[in-house]
């Protein structure tokens, strides 16, 4: 099949028959809003260990969901028959929730108006879609990937992996929405491991690769100098494991993308959810510091600090052309020159809020299974460069003392998204505005606030990367969901650093 085009097997389901069977049995019992989504998903994964194949997964998640809007209450149910007794049982189903609900809700839903989307179709950006490849080609490339590092003496062990997604989305709703849709995203990665005995260290060192939305030609060097990388991560490794610990102190810090784009996703982007800043997201991961009293007046960080919302970027793992609520999807302002001026809606927290994006959804309901119903989910929030900004070396030259902080590793925040650690993989020292040798053990420190406020300058656009994520988690029951977040590298002024080992007690 043309890469670009939808898997004609998805298109080949009784779509449209089972939308109008769903649609129809909502509306003869009174329903405002209904809406059908039928989705198929399809996973992929290998994983690699010393040139040995550990093992290859395939998985299909194929079914429909039935989602109205009945008495100012929601009702939702799914099933995976597809057949049109099924589809109406379930359409019943929950229209029954609805009316149960309803006794139950004090305000009534209300959703935001969209435009009509009929007969819409999107694919996501890519050449080679993933599926197509034979899976013994793309294990023969993993296995390659780990003997080309365990062929360094300090490497006692090499891992790879590649995950990939097939994800496909038809959705139809009462107004006369007709959405298709299918999004391909991959996310390869190794890592090499060994140990120094006269140091008495052990460690590891991985690919800076992020996830994207792109087909198999990343995997093959689109967009990823994959050879250059597996040359020069064993030198980066022995030089860590010689490494000196840290001494704890504050520092100037230049964090690169690689690691700046958690950062971004734990203290912005989950900060500025909506449901979060409103308290209706509260248990499974806490609220957000960000109320919604603050809109207009937080000051987030320095006025450096523009972060954007956007489902539209291309290769974004978040990004497509319409969300499970037929919203078409679109770009925003979250904090613009410092101050917190935007959130992620969905609908009804639009309609709730319709002071925000001019009283519209910007696109971000979503469900990660047809199981599942849609809950506002993040976008791809990125940090923007400065245009005709400095390089990363221009920043480095701008620090006396201080950290060069290069790869995401763990990381540590609070309820309200404010009091965070993080770590990285890779530390270098800056002296004089130079770039010295690696340090370990190393953490930084802060509040939110206080470590955008000490953000003195953004990179320009050469040093911008979009990272990422595909295990994102959310609601209860849980959901996954992939989303990217782009950022240049950028200057912070006088950051807390922890030494690691000691605050462990070792």
């Amino acid at each position: 099949m043309d890469h670009r085009e939808v898997d004609p097997s998805f298109l080949s389901l009784p779509l449209d028959e089972l939308a109008r069977v769903a649609l129809e049995r909502a509306a003869e019992r009174g329903a405002s809003h209904a809406d059908f989504r039928l989705e198929r998903n399809l996973y992929q994964h290998l994983a690699v260990r010393d040139s040995a194949l550990q093992g290859v997964s395939d998985v299909a998640d194929l079914g429909f969901a039935v989602r109205v809007l009945h008495r100012g209450a929601w009702g939702f149910a799914s099933g995976v028959a597809l057949s049109a007794e099924e589809v109406r049982r379930v359409a019943d189903q929950a229209l029954a929730v609805a009316e149960l609900a309803a006794s139950m809700t004090t305000e009534p839903v209300v959703l935001a108006p969209e435009p009509v989307h009929a007969d819409a179709t999107w694919v996501s950006a890519y050449d080679v879609n993933p599926f197509a490849v034979p899976t013994g080609e793309k294990a023969a490339m993993l296995i390659d990937w780990t003997a080309r590092l365990t062929r360094h003496p300090v490497v006692d062990h090499a891992a790879a992996n590649l995950q990939q997604v097939q994800e496909n989305k038809y959705y139809a709703d009462l107004a006369g929405t007709r959405t298709t849709q299918q999004r391909i995203r991959v996310q390869p990665g190794f890592a090499a491991m060994g140990s120094d005995e006269r140091a008495g260290t052990f460690d590891s060192m991985a690919s800076l690769a992020p996830p994207v939305g792109r087909g198999w030609e990343y995997v093959t060097g689109t967009g990823w100098d994959w050879d250059a990388e597996l040359a020069e991560v064993p030198d980066l490794l022995a030089e860590k494991l010689r490494a000196p610990s840290v001494q704890a102190g504050t520092y100037d810090l230049v964090i690169d993308p690689s690691n700046l784009w958690l950062t971004i996703h734990e203290s912005v982007g989950h900060a500025t959810e909506l449901d979060r800043a409103l308290g209706y997201e509260a248990s499974y991961a806490g609220t957000s510091f960000a109320t919604y009293d603050q809109l207009g007046s937080l000051v987030y960080g320095s006025p450096a600090m523009h972060v954007t919302g956007d489902r539209t970027v291309e290769h974004g793992l978040a990004t497509t052309g319409y969300d499970d609520e037929g919203v078409a999807t679109q770009a925003w302002d979250i904090v613009r020159d410092g101050i917190l001026v935007g959130y992620q809606l969905d609908r009804a927290m639009a309609a709730a809020r319709p002071e925000l994006n001019g009283g519209r959804s910007n696109g971000c309901a979503y469900a990660d299974s047809p199981g599942h119903v849609p809950v506002q989910r993040m976008a791809n929030v990125s940090l923007q460069p400065a245009q005709d900004g400095p390089s990363t070396e221009e920043l480095i030259s701008q620090v006396e003392r201080g950290l060069y902080v290069v790869g995401d590793k763990s990381w540590s925040i609070d309820m309200q998204r404010f009091n965070f650690q993080f770590t990285g993989q890779r530390f270098f020292t800056i002296e004089n505005g130079r770039l010295g040798g690696q340090v370990r053990d190393v953490a930084y420190q802060a509040t939110t606030t206080e470590f955008w406020g000490s953000m003195e300058a953004v990179g320009g656009p050469q040093t911008w990367v979009l990272g990422g994520a595909f295990n994102c988690g959310k609601a209860q029951p849980g959901q996954v969901a992939a989303v990217s977040h782009g950022c240049p590298s950028a200057l912070f002024r006088d950051v807390r650093i922890l030494n690691t080992d000691d605050e462990a007690g070792a």
